[in-house]
């Protein structure tokens, strides 16, 4: 009899988080790591934000917080979803949580049973299939290129739809292509997902504010599809609050309170001083953390470019988010300062131990032809990064 659960044995480490463990390790014996592999953005929190965290702390904020959220928190998550994505929804349609991640697990604890398929358009975010696995569905994988910028067509999730089909899980902007569907691109979508009306949608919006092109649509605007889908976000990308640990769930109210009873046996409400920041935080205009998206969109156009120097690399532009998806599958097979390099996964691991450059690799999100770099880091760090990833691959 084994002593760990079979289903923690069949569970993949994360392979963002095992990268920069990885790469925590090498600094610790004294090597220049650059770390290109975490999500995380560089930023200082703002200053308003901290401001409103120290009031809190100071008014005596210290007691357990409701399982799904302070009631002025949903009101500004409310007025927010209206705001930023024209979407209504009520207080009994909202669930704050701890981050994000534990927002798709309490959907997918709520929503899946055994043997339910779950759509994941590739690449996707590197927990998405472990979280639909962990409760019993499974993932269909569609695959997507770089020559469509990683998005999946109507076509392909029609072909996709079987009669065990009960979700799509997507993002957008997109974790790890930065790919954003257009309002004509989410249109072709809902009107294949109109023609199945038992399949819902979970839409992880993490990233809209990180947007350089038309602007963020949400899935859920549609009428056709706002009671079917489980909108996702939070401020760990956009507020640069990474360890505060709030995401939240505007959803259908029986989804909704479903969530609210998993969590109360969880890990029952969110950070109490946290929450009282983010009403600050969404309370705000997003023009207030403008500054720092326009940062990104330097840093992409500056890591595009010194990409474009290095011959087996295949990029394409992305439209938000901080990453970039290079294909790399021009180095499989070639054998690199003695070193044989046959799979992404041994090009990520080649380029931390001969450039000391941390990235990811793209087999963790469902695309084995690519990895994943951050560019959530300092500009001069790039540069360096993608000097010493040029020398090394030359």
């Amino acid at each position: 009899m084994n002593l760990l659960s079979d289903r923690i044995l069949s569970m993949s480490t994360s392979a963002t988080l095992a990268m920069a463990a990885k790469a925590r390790e090498l600094r610790g014996e004294g090597k220049d790591i650059i770390g290109l592999s975490l999500g995380e953005p560089d930023f200082k929190v703002p200053d308003f934000v901290k401001e409103a965290a120290i009031d809190a702390i100071n008014e005596g904020y210290n007691s357990y917080t409701p399982v799904d959220g302070y009631g002025d928190l949903k009101e500004a998550i409310i007025t927010k979803f209206k705001r930023d994505n024209n979407l209504t929804y009520t207080p009994s349609q909202i669930v704050v949580s701890t981050g994000a991640k534990q927002a798709l697990f309490n959907i997918a604890g709520v929503m899946l049973n055994d043997g339910d398929e779950v759509i994941l358009p590739c690449p996707y975010w590197v927990s998405y299939a472990d979280i639909v696995k962990l409760f019993g569905g499974v993932p269909v994988e569609v695959k997507t290129s770089i020559n469509t910028d990683f998005k999946m067509t109507a076509e392909q999730l029609e072909a996709a739809i079987t009669p065990k089909t009960k979700m799509m899980w997507f993002s957008s902007p997109c974790n790890p292509s930065g790919s954003v569907y257009s309002k004509k691109e989410l249109e072709a979508l809902v009107n294949v997902l109109a023609k199945h009306p038992d399949i819902y949608v979970v839409s992880d919006e993490i990233y809209e504010h990180i947007n350089y092109g038309e602007g963020h649509t949400s899935i859920a605007e549609f009428e056709e599809l706002h009671d079917r889908t489980i909108t996702v976000n939070g401020v760990s990308k956009a507020y640069a609050m990474t360890g505060w640990r709030i995401g939240y769930i505007g959803a259908p109210e029986k989804i909704a309170r479903a969530c609210n009873k998993l969590q109360g046996q969880t890990t029952s409400g969110a950070n109490c001083i946290a929450q009282r920041a983010v009403i600050t935080a969404l309370n705000e205009p997003p023009s207030r953390i403008q500054y720092m998206i326009d940062e990104f969109n330097v840093r992409r156009d500056l890591i595009l470019n010194l990409l474009a120097d290095i011959e087996g690399f295949k990029t394409n532009t992305p439209e938000g988010a901080f990453y970039v998806f290079p294909n790399v599958s021009h180095f499989f097979g070639k054998t690199l300062r003695g070193k044989t390099i046959n799979n992404a996964s041994d090009f990520s691991l080649y380029l931390l131990e001969e450039a000391l450059v941390a990235t990811v690799t793209g087999d963790a999100f469902g695309n084995p032809d690519c990895i994943r770099i951050s560019y959530a880091a300092s500009q001069e760090q790039i540069i360096e990064a993608v000097k010493r990833i040029k020398e090394a691959v030359s």
